[in-house]
């Protein structure tokens, strides 16, 4: 006879908030709920924070990816009967898993990963990294969750030629004088645009009202006002790929789906650049967590917990509570049978409810309350794992591929990013490396990352039987131990009175999901501030969130 998982009984049974997952953005709502003295209780059918955004040993990372390809049926869950009745003046609606990760492809080299399992920290969400300057890091500070977490520098950004040389990013002044693949032209042409945006944004923050670039210039496409400029197609690569990190060809408007402005792409060098030298024991403009990002919404988690947040893991839940009449949210059914209400309530992306399973008619049920929108593009995302760094003496780098650098018809930005033992994500003497791009479907994508992956790395060879010319290639590029690779759905998020938070995005940072989360913040709960400032007595004092550990 099975035995039957002891489930808690949660008490209070009223909140104001219930949230189901803990990936990032639910977490920092929870927490910035919490801050604000709302009633807050969080949910997690698994048995560790960070859902999506959650950082994984090797096998429990394999083990996450395949559960999420497989969706349940709600007919497969006897505890919730399609047309069940709660307890109340409600009915249960089933909640189910939706499927956001398919097309996985495995390929092992060598045992010795998976005998190492436990020693990875493998990031759902790769490749990401923080520039010191981010709002994310700003808000860090603000909560003091820094007092959590310790960061380590990324040592060097490199970006590969149309020959597959990875050269280093010339993205500050000395880095311009020490770069010798750059001309003398080119690097006075790199400089004095660096400080025309320097004096463009003192113009701005200084109200002087004579900004140095027009507003015509500023609404016009990047990649034509740096031709404007006089600038090399290298020099615009540098900058468009490498600092501004934009995703699509910006020279084919055809096939562009994201066309950067100029104002936008001066904000996010102006953002790159202010990141260099921020924090004296920090070199470059990027960081990262150690032990991975998944160390983010777990301190999160904790802030909340400090402010009155109640967290159950290994708690599903299975139901919704929907009023019979209005068809608006009341509650939430566990798996345990207990009911718990509140007056808001946000779903992880990985939940859904449909309207053929509803008890009710599609015009009490708004379509918004169904589930999230899923976007056109998808992220393929890749995993590498080896025993020798890309550069020498490099232990945490950025590599970039920008369109056309892989092949002729290479319409998105690769991005590549290699971590180290240092950071406390693999066993010491082995290194992992992320790779990520947006594509339209799982061919694409999976063709996109192979030819980033064959131009850095070489399938380790055991014995000596190979030829000579084979093995001089094996030295020169590290040998691959483990690989996988995945499609990982873009969905954006449906805010009514049942909130679904996103999926990871495809960018590096967490600019888009800090706004959106934001916004949701101030829907949910008008005129309050998104995590007030702490008093001096508090736990989570502004002096004590004025420096990062790095």
């Amino acid at each position: 006879m099975e035995e039957t998982i002891p489930y808690p009984h949660i008490e209070p049974s009223n909140f104001d908030l219930i949230v189901v997952g803990t990936g990032l953005p639910e977490s920092i709502l929870a927490a910035a709920s919490s801050a604000v003295n709302k009633t807050v209780l969080q949910l997690d059918p698994y048995p560790l924070y960070g859902s999506h955004y959650a950082s994984l040993p090797l096998q429990d990372f394999i083990s996450f990816i395949k559960s999420q390809q497989l969706q349940s049926e709600p007919s497969s869950n006897p505890q919730v009967p399609q047309t069940e009745h709660g307890s109340g003046n409600h009915v249960c609606v089933p909640l189910i898993t939706r499927p956001l990760y398919s097309s996985l492809e495995i390929n092992s080299y060598s045992s010795e990963p998976l005998d190492n399992s436990r020693k990875f920290c493998l990031d759902l969400t790769g490749p990401r990294v923080l520039l010191c300057s981010d709002p994310m890091i700003d808000l860090i500070l603000k909560t003091g969750i820094n007092q959590y977490m310790e960061f380590k520098s990324v040592d060097a950004s490199f970006m590969s030629d149309a020959e597959g040389k990875l050269g280093t990013v010339p993205d500050s002044r000395s880095a311009i004088f020490k770069d010798r693949s750059l001309s003398f032209t080119e690097k006075n042409q790199l400089m004095r645009f660096f400080k025309l945006v320097q004096g463009h944004f003192l113009s701005e923050s200084e109200s002087e009202g004579s900004d140095l670039i027009s507003e015509e210039d500023l609404e016009s496409p990047f990649v034509e006002f740096l031709t404007k400029l006089g600038l090399s197609h290298k020099l615009k690569s540098i900058i468009l790929y490498a600092i501004v990190m934009a995703n699509y060809d910006q020279d084919n408007m055809e096939v562009c789906k994201d066309i950067i402005k100029t104002k936008d792409g001066i904000n996010y060098l102006t953002l790159y650049h202010s990141s260099v030298g921020r924090f004296p024991n920090a070199n470059g403009a990027m960081i990262y967590p150690l032990y991975g990002q998944g160390e983010l919404p777990q301190a999160f988690c904790r802030r909340a917990a400090v402010k009155g947040c109640i967290h159950v893991l290994r708690m599903p839940v299975i139901a919704l509570l929907m009023d019979k009449d209005s068809g608006t949210y009341k509650g939430v059914k566990l798996v345990s049978g207990q009911e718990l209400f509140s007056a808001q309530l946000i779903l992880a992306p990985s939940f859904k409810i449909t309207s053929s399973l509803s008890p009710l008619s599609s015009h009490e049920l708004s379509s918004h309350d169904l589930t999230l929108q899923d976007v056109e593009q998808k992220v393929v995302r890749g995993i590498c794992i080896t025993r020798n760094s890309l550069k020498p003496d490099v232990a945490n780098c950025l590599v970039l591929f920008p369109p056309g650098s892989l092949c002729s018809d290479q319409k998105m930005s690769v991005r590549v990013f290699q971590l180290s033992s240092n950071v406390a994500v693999c066993p010491s003497g082995m290194f992992v490396t992320y790779l990520s791009a947006l594509c339209d479907n799982a061919v694409e994508g999976k063709n996109l990352l192979h030819s980033a992956i064959n131009a850095l790395f070489s399938v380790s060879i055991s014995g000596k039987s190979d030829k000579d010319d084979q093995s001089e290639i094996t030295e020169v590029k590290p040998s691959l131990l483990w690989t996988a690779l995945y499609l990982q759905e873009l969905t954006k998020g449906a805010f009514e009175s049942i909130n679904y938070m996103t999926m990871p995005d495809e960018h590096l940072h967490y600019n888009c999901l800090l706004d959106t989360t934001a916004k949701l913040f101030q829907k949910m709960y008008p005129g309050e501030e998104f995590f007030p400032r702490t008093n001096p007595s508090d736990e989570f004092a502004d002096d004590a969130g004025s420096e990062l550990e790095t």
